[in-house]
């Protein structure tokens, strides 16, 4: 029964996990790895070379601040994410008019295709012709320079980051909210509770289940959040907003030589990071009760 799915999982990705694995122990790049050229076809010449890879990876400050700022953008845009979406979702989890549109307009952003979306964004951050800046302009305030600002750039890739995660959050604190019994509520307020108090002692150990899952999964998937970065400032200024993936792509398919062995590195200490991560979340919620 499960045989298609190994089987899919091997060939997708365990064989490329193996091969980034071997090519980040040897000195493989766009000289000496297997070719053709014509009808020609030119032999591979790398040669292993251990874990010197990662010894140079580590020790050069590139890595470790790639890294540094790919924890801050991966901390601000779940913590933004999460709250945002909390937020919503409790105000929708009410009966008012207009309630389904409402609903419809924030899952929006999660229908359209994450590449129009940054395009978009893009063209609002335009320093010249962007609708922000002219927005600015109006009221009297110089433009701002969006993206060509190291530190703006950053503020700009979190926000369309936040943006495209929040109606998945959303969603998914939606229905964790609608399944906690409304008689809890009830109660509460009939004890006299305030609306502080209920959010405290009933909405948040209620979603807590979920709201652990989606962090993690929200975790993991902004950590390797490679379109965003890419197509709004593609890594840039001068590798200011660039996280460990887009790092590791330019490594294998930018810079010249291509390093492949380089990039490999970098994929595989991704890797490791993620898993580290994943195994210390699920024991910090096992201490606390959680299942998972």
């Amino acid at each position: 029964m499960i045989t298609p799915v190994v089987a899919v999982i091997t060939v997708i990705i365990g064989y490329p996990l193996v091969r980034g694995v071997y090519l980040s122990l040897t000195d493989a790049d766009e000289a000496n790895v297997e070719r053709t050229i014509g009808v020609n076809t030119i032999e591979a010449t790398y040669d292993f070379v251990g874990l010197e890879n990662y010894r140079d990876v580590l020790t050069d400050d590139v890595f470790w601040d790639r890294l540094g700022w790919t924890v801050l953008w991966t901390v601000a845009c779940v913590g933004i994410t999460f709250l945002v979406g909390l937020g919503l979702a409790n105000m929708l989890n009410r009966v008012f008019r207009g309630r389904t549109l409402y609903r419809m307009a924030l899952i929006l952003p999660w229908a359209i295709p994450a590449f129009v979306s940054i395009f978009a964004w893009r063209m609002l951050f335009n320093e010249r012709n962007g609708i922000l800046n002219g927005v600015l302009d109006s009221g009297g305030v110089e433009g701002i320079a969006w993206l060509s600002d190291p530190t703006w750039a950053k503020v700009s890739v979190i926000a369309v980051n936040v943006w495209l995660g929040v109606p998945f959050m959303l969603i998914a604190m939606l229905g964790a909210l609608q399944s906690i019994p409304a008689e809890q509520y009830e109660a509460a307020e009939m004890d006299g509770a305030n609306a502080w108090q209920r959010f405290v002692n009933i909405t948040l150990p209620g979603v807590r289940s979920v709201s652990m899952t989606v962090v993690l999964l929200s975790t993991i998937w902004t950590f390797n959040m490679f379109p965003v970065i890419f197509l709004l400032t593609r890594g840039g200024p001068a590798g200011s907003t660039d996280i460990l993936v887009t790092e590791a792509f330019r490594l294998a398919f930018v810079n010249s030589p291509r390093d492949f062995a380089g990039s490999a590195t970098w994929g595989v200490l991704i890797l490791l990071l993620l898993v580290l991560f994943a195994i210390a979340y699920r024991r910090a919620l096992r201490r606390q009760g959680e299942v998972w």
